[in-house]
């Protein structure tokens, strides 16, 4: 049943559209990078580069990935939910639904198919990501120690001290973009076509996300709560040293939601009503 379900997902055309859209987003940042990445070096440390004598080559290909990793990885739950909140909507849309469940599985079943086909979904963009975005600007600008500058920190990683970095933050993000593939299947298992699970995960993302970014009283209550604040947590493997505590905190309150919304679903699925 897995095997069926993920030749549906990577048998339709548009499942490619989020791999067409992360290519040339990526392609577009290397371009401009390659281009005009020198003065934008400059520009970035001119103010660090008075203080510390910067050696090296500064633009490489670790610096160009965590550029595209800060770009993409806030849009890449968008393109999630494009295929993940069709999962079981479509069904229901194309009058499959009622022939699937006269088979004999169980409906929990079929939710947790639906959901790990969208999670492999999932997996695969991220995989793609770090080809494109990782192995592709290593190949093209090489290698070399990674600035991070923050607003409050400047953070000198060495060269060997960068690449398993970047492995842990993305099985970090892994875990966050399996939280929005549980967010869309459970928003799939309430309507009978695609448009709407796909524009409500797309909503709560984006309000939610405001919430994390604002910084008011109100909102600082509820932050600690929400999983958008959690899901940037991959960026603390660039901190020296690595805050592994607010990470771990970071990766279980996911884990909790990731549970949650897949419970949930399972518990609507069951009650949904096929025959009317």
């Amino acid at each position: 049943m897995l095997r069926i379900e993920l030749y549906k997902i990577f048998s339709r055309p548009r499942t490619y559209i989020s791999f067409a859209v992360i290519t040339a987003i990526t392609f577009i940042i290397q371009l401009a990078m390659y281009v005009d990445g020198s003065s934008f070096v400059e520009f970035a440390i001119q103010g660090v580069g008075d203080q510390f004598d910067i050696q090296g080559r500064v633009l490489n290909g670790y610096l160009i990935t965590y550029l595209i990793l800060q770009s993409l990885l806030v849009q890449v739950p968008l393109l999630i939910a494009l295929v993940a909140g069709d999962v079981l909507a479509g069904e229901a849309n194309m009058g499959t639904l009622r022939l699937l469940l006269t088979k004999p599985i169980s409906r929990t079943k079929v939710v947790w198919v639906k959901f790990v086909s969208s999670l492999v979904y999932a997996l695969a963009l991220l995989l793609w990501l770090a080809i494109i975005g990782l192995g592709a600007s290593v190949l093209i600008f090489g290698t070399g120690d990674l600035i991070n500058l923050k607003s409050d920190a400047f953070i000198m990683l060495l060269e060997d001290d960068v690449l398993w970095r970047y492995g842990a933050a993305l099985a970090f993000a892994a875990l966050a973009m399996a939280t929005v593939a549980a967010l869309s299947v459970f928003m799939s298992a309430f309507a009978d076509n695609s448009v709407g699970p796909i524009i409500g995960t797309m909503g709560v993302i984006v309000v939610l996300t405001i919430f994390t970014n604002l910084e008011l009283p109100l909102f600082n209550l509820v932050k600690p709560y929400l999983f958008t604040t959690h899901m940037v947590a991959w960026k603390g493997f660039f901190d020296v040293p690595v805050p592994y505590e607010a990470i771990a905190q970071s990766a279980i309150v996911l884990t909790i939601y990731i549970i949650g919304f897949v419970v949930a679903t399972m518990v609507v699925f069951n009650k949904k009503d096929i025959l009317s």
